[in-house]
């Protein structure tokens, strides 16, 4: 249709310049001036064989773009690979799987690609995404699997797959780390959740260790001793929720009603419906060690909600635990609440290679996860550096739509490349702002 009136197409093959994915190209860049593809390349040296072979570090990168680009599986590489002129050679899938394989045999080998996803992120933070304090928050989330694959077991939903623990970096939106586990490993499991916070601690920059406030976030299967005492030990505050046992319940209903204070909402404001006390002279809290508090939120269930045995009076309870010393319990309870972000950063991240696990074999699917990190981080980095206003938000869905998945006209005059957007695409503004911002920013050292 033309101005409301039907017009006949005609196709041919003839044009000339054209390509697809123009915006997706703007994270390959950024890999680069985040030192990630150096760092990778570095990193996993070891395994190029042959001087004129694909750097094993430049296939990580072109899986990781492809990955934020919406990719599901390894042929979708083929969506990097088939823009020769906006990408370069870009290695095949078979080679791209034994990448993957060599780096799935060797821990030392997954260890240098978390190590340069470190280095990366100490250049990222340098460049302005480094945020004034850590909340690192840990949660479990299922997966499902349609075959035997290793590691696959049933879970307690009755759904069949894995159960990876993921940690998140709230303030800066960036993944942390990722624990591969089979579908029946528990989510309250101390010595999983440690580990997964041991890897998350090391991706925060060294020389911001110490320097900046810590705080570990989890819901109530975070609740275990061994978790808040490796906290104490590493000098890591915590905030974890609770379980509401007859005890808690007992506390609960003591609580004289002029103690209850309004619950904040994400602005600071006074939420109408909610409101925080603070439980812990009403328990013994000893055993989690000097300085644990408790506090408790209430609030009406939305019509229709159903109560639970566990509510009283028409009021829905949620307590949680936690060692910061702030005299301002609303505050506190809305900084746990904030916790549930980490849902939409698993949400997105299944939007971007985490629904499926391609792979038989479980080392390698936990390849796939540190895949799946690095792609999350691109659009991380790519939105807190080169975006702003709605975009700078905006899930990888919509990033794709309006930026990534642009098609373009690419001309060459003499050694400078230009990329021509469509200028009546509505953001072609941002795009071609986003690549000249991306100009401005200093190569890495070295």
């Amino acid at each position: 249709m033309r101005d409301g009136r039907p017009v006949t197409v005609e196709v041919t093959a003839d044009g000339r310049g054209v390509v697809s994915h123009a915006g997706t190209a703007l994270l390959a860049r950024v890999a680069d001036k985040t030192g990630l593809t150096g760092a990778l390349s570095l990193r996993l040296s070891s395994m190029k064989e042959r001087r004129s072979g694909h750097d094993p570090g430049r296939v990580v990168r072109d899986l990781a773009v492809m990955l934020a680009d919406g990719g599901e599986c390894l042929s979708d590489l083929g969506g990097v690979r088939d823009q020769l002129r906006l990408f370069g050679e870009v290695a095949s899938d078979s080679t791209a799987y034994r990448v993957i394989e060599r780096i799935a045999e060797d821990p030392e080998l997954l260890d240098g690609l978390r190590q340069a996803r470190a280095s990366a992120r100490s250049r990222a933070w340098e460049l302005g995404v480094g945020p004034e304090r850590v909340t690192v928050d840990l949660d479990a989330t299922l997966i499902g699997s349609h075959s035997e694959k290793d590691g696959a077991a049933g879970n307690f939903k009755g759904g069949y797959g894995f159960h990876p623990m993921m940690v998140y970096l709230e303030e800066s939106s960036e993944a942390l780390a990722a624990l591969l586990r089979p579908g029946n490993a528990g989510a309250n499991t101390a010595a999983d959740q440690i580990a997964a916070a041991d890897l998350a601690l090391a991706q925060i920059p060294a020389e911001h260790v110490g320097q900046i406030e810590i705080l570990l976030r989890g819901d109530t299967a975070a609740a275990t001793h061994d978790l808040i005492d490796w906290c104490r030990e590493a000098q890591i505050g915590f905030s974890v929720g609770y379980e509401l046992s007859e005890k808690v319940r007992e506390a609960i209903l003591i609580v004289p009603a002029n103690t209850w204070i309004a619950a904040l909402d994400g602005d600071g404001a006074e939420r109408e419906n909610g409101h925080v006390c603070e439980l812990t002279d009403q328990l013994d809290l000893r055993s989690w060690g000097p300085g644990t508090r408790m506090i408790c939120r209430r609030e009406r269930p939305h019509p229709g909600a159903q109560l639970s045995f566990t509510d009283h009076d028409g009021y829905r309870f949620q307590c949680f635990i936690t060692d910061q010393t702030d005299n301002d319990i609303a505050l506190l309870e809305r900084r746990q609440r904030e916790r549930a972000r980490s849902e939409n950063q698993i949400r997105d991240d299944k939007d971007t290679g985490l629904s499926k696990l391609p792979f038989k074999d479980f080392q390698m699917n936990q390849v796939w996860l540190e895949l799946v990190q690095i792609a999350h981080d691109l659009l991380s980095w790519t939105k807190t550096l080169l975006l702003e206003g709605a975009l700078a938000k905006a899930e990888p869905k919509r990033i794709r739509y309006r930026l990534l998945h642009v098609a373009a006209r690419l001309t060459h005059h003499g050694r400078t490349a230009r990329l021509r957007l469509q200028h009546d695409w509505p953001w072609a503004g941002e795009l071609a702002a986003a690549y000249q911002k991306l100009k401005t920013l200093p190569a890495p050292a070295g």
